[in-house]
């Protein structure tokens, strides 16, 4: 008699439970396969909006849209069993009100089978973050430097980089930490105020480009696996899989171009079909 051994998914309780101890280890991730890699590896995969640029070829995050998300978040959750998984609230599908934010949220969830998602924005989202998790929809926050806004910003600029920015950031995220988020993301954000940040809110704070003092790191995959050819400055590359791959294919191509590609041997001939 086989006895199925049945693996427990991370919770939105567990991961706030990593404030001011064990950092949260977080990546991207859009497909199945490379869900199964990352699963037991992980706390948290986000299947971000980045998706577009990473996976779609856009130029910036704001052409995403809801079926998309869907549709990669449905592809994490089926190559996971471990990781706690959150799927990006893409431009234009929160933004108007909290109602409509809970109607498209709620979606997510219901066909993707995903736990939590993600919202951009901090004082002015409060609101939103607040209906969203009284209704049962676990929220992870961001700000500092929101893709979404980035007609706004002029550009990929890091956040907080005077003093005088800092209060604004600040209110954000004590907002975001009181209206009931699980945690928050800090982007592009000058160390001295991310620390500051993460020591002054009750929720654990995951850096992209912010302080090492954060409560947990997430990456974009590709920019850590070197398939990115210009990552972000602030990223550890951990492999450099976008060359490797590059060789690879060079390979096949000479090979198959040469007639000496391997398992020629295993192809029907003619007379074997006949």
């Amino acid at each position: 008699m086989s006895v199925v051994v049945e693996t427990k998914r991370v919770t939105v309780p567990e991961i706030i439970a990593h404030k001011n101890a064990k950092p949260v280890v977080c990546l991207t991730c859009y497909h199945a396969h490379t869900a199964r890699l990352l699963d037991q590896h992980v706390d948290l995969m986000l299947v971000g909006d980045s998706v577009g640029m990473v996976m779609h070829g856009m130029e910036t995050t704001l052409g995403v849209t809801l079926d998309m998300m869907i549709l990669h978040g449905q592809a994490v959750m089926r190559g996971s069993k471990h990781a706690l998984v959150t799927v990006d609230m893409p431009f234009g599908s929160y933004e108007e009100s909290p109602q409509v934010a809970f109607r498209n949220a709620a979606r997510v969830i219901q066909e993707t089978g995903c736990q939590a998602v993600k919202l951009e924005g901090g004082s002015r989202m409060a609101e939103t973050v607040h209906y969203l998790t009284e209704r049962g929809i676990p929220v992870m926050g961001h700000i500092g430097l929101t893709p979404q806004r980035i007609q706004i910003f002029g550009g990929f600029k890091t956040q907080g980089r005077t003093e005088a920015e800092w209060p604004a950031i600040e209110a954000d995220a004590k907002a975001v930490a009181e209206a009931g988020a699980f945690s928050v993301v800090l982007e592009g954000m000058a160390e001295p105020l991310a620390a500051k940040i993460t020591h002054q809110i009750a929720i654990p704070t995951i850096g992209i480009g912010a302080s090492a003092q954060c409560d947990g790191q997430i990456l974009v995959m590709e920019d850590m696996l070197g398939l990115n050819p210009n990552p972000p400055k602030f990223v550890r590359q951990y492999a450099s899989l976008g060359a490797d791959i590059e060789a690879a294919v060079k390979a096949y191509a000479t090979d198959v171009r040469a007639r000496t590609f391997p398992g020629k041997e295993n192809v029907y001939s003619m007379k074997r079909i006949a």
